[in-house]
């Protein structure tokens, strides 16, 4: 599970002591965001891509990313609709479209494949026409990443033609190694005429288990994701939120050392694998490590290879099976334990791989 095992910044959870003093925040808060935190993350959006959010009505805060992306759908999606999602996927993207009674069309997505022209065939062999896209990159589970913003250009116009909304979840947007950078879906022109973008603070600080999560860009869309989120919640506990103000308006250099403890781990995990025999690329950004499962055992499929790992080495990842279409082959690693855990894995792995 991509569990973030590190403690939040300190400065962060200090915020979170201070205000949980206050009676005043013990009351009933407001569903979309308090305003200082909307505020701030227009702020990180204005200094970090240069695009310019409306507080008001272009940006609402959600429980975490998943909830605001499970309800936008809810929200937006009906029986009959059909939506296009990347297979394999993070579960909650297709399954929120299944819970709103939807379709789905799968596009590949994976090593050497080319996912823009698979999107466009899956829109042409789609009736009725996709009403939304789905699209997460860096991509949960295979890591793959788009480089500048060619890719995201060529979204925005495509779904422009087509009158498609678009949903991008920007969850890894400071998970990235080896000098990569993660783009924003809304530093296209005219993306907010179409779409919106998810950001969470969960892997960024270290958040977790506080559920902070926004979602922005068209001001129709996050106005049905407010409305509808009115309807289910009174918004987070309060302190909850002005802690996350201090995180976002705060010093960054925490999220700079998450970044590097998670790069670390990618390398010791990387090379520990490549000891045992198994070739697997070095990701450029997310906290997992998409592996394709060795010639020789990829006939057992991946739940089977799985349960082979926790049986013989000791070891526990996610079979690729979990995310659905085009993962039996693939194992996914998260790099949710410490330098020397990791360690003692890979000598686990080494041992049933060579067997």
């Amino acid at each position: 599970m991509g569990n973030p095992d590190g403690a939040t910044p300190k400065h962060i959870v200090d915020k979170l002591c201070e205000a949980a003093r206050n009676p005043k925040n013990h009351r009933y808060s407001a569903s979309k965001g308090i305003t200082q935190l909307r505020n701030a993350l227009c702020e990180w959006y204005s200094r970090r891509y240069d695009v310019i959010l409306d507080p008001e009505i272009e940006t609402v805060v959600t429980i975490g990313s998943k909830e605001g992306l499970s309800h936008l759908v809810l929200a937006t999606v009906g029986p009959g609709d059909v939506v296009m999602t990347p297979a394999p996927a993070y579960p909650i993207h297709p399954y929120s479209v299944i819970i709103a009674g939807g379709e789905i069309r799968n596009i590949p997505i994976g090593p050497g494949i080319d996912f823009f022209e698979e999107m466009e065939k899956a829109y042409k062999s789609s009736w009725p026409r996709p009403k939304m896209l789905i699209i997460n990159f860096p991509h949960n589970p295979t890591t793959q990443v788009v480089e500048g913003l060619d890719f995201f250009t060529k979204v925005v116009n495509f779904a422009k033609e087509n009158n498609i909304i678009v949903i991008h979840d920007l969850a890894y947007a400071d998970l990235v190694f080896d000098n990569y950078q993660a783009p924003s879906f809304l530093q296209v022109p005219g993306a907010k005429d179409i779409g919106v973008e998810f950001f969470s603070m969960t892997k960024s600080y270290s958040m977790a288990g506080w559920r902070v999560g926004f979602c922005v860009g068209n001001k129709k869309i996050v106005g049905a994701l407010t409305k509808i989120k009115s309807y289910l919640d009174y918004g987070m506990f309060q302190p909850i939120q002005i802690a996350s103000i201090v995180a976002l308006r705060g010093p960054q250099e925490c999220v700079e050392e998450i970044r590097k403890t998670y790069e670390s781990r990618r390398d010791i995990l990387i090379k520990g694998l490549q000891r045992a025999g198994w070739k697997v690329d070095p990701p450029k950004a997310t906290m997992f490590v998409w592996a394709e499962i060795p010639e020789k055992f990829r006939k057992m499929g991946s739940l089977e290879f799985t349960k082979m790992l926790i049986k013989e080495g000791g070891v526990a990842v996610s079979p690729g099976i979990g995310f659905g279409e085009g993962g039996d082959n693939y194992v996914r690693f998260a790099l949710v334990e410490n330098e020397h855990r990791i360690k003692q894995a890979t000598k686990g792995i080494k041992k049933v791989l060579n067997r």
